[in-house]
């Protein structure tokens, strides 16, 4: 079963991102993100949700297990990897870019 709060910090730090930033982009009080991990609560739904679309995954992409991206290539996952650390224009220009191809 997926640690919800775990899953949280793998993405942010993944990111580079400090809870302060993922609240800014998440639009979730960064109180809120740090009462989650001193009381160890599980998020709600609808903020797992804003903290999604903060890090430009979907739910599934969330939730999903780690053995489940087996059946890509290594340079598919080091593609995947590669897109998180983008921002929101570059993720832009890059899909402008392959959609070109």
């Amino acid at each position: 079963m997926i640690n919800v709060l775990e899953r949280i910090s793998y993405y942010r730090n993944l990111r580079g991102w400090t809870e302060y930033e993922l609240a800014e982009k998440s639009e979730i009080p960064q109180s809120t993100i740090n009462s989650w991990y001193r009381k160890e609560l599980t998020p709600t739904l609808p903020s797992i949700e804003k903290i999604c679309v903060a890090f430009g995954i979907t739910l599934s992409q969330f939730f999903s297990e780690e053995d489940e991206m087996t059946s890509l290539t290594e340079t598919q996952k080091e593609l995947l990897s590669a897109t998180v650390r983008l921002n929101e224009a570059q993720l832009k220009q890059l899909t402008c870019f392959i959609n070109m191809l």
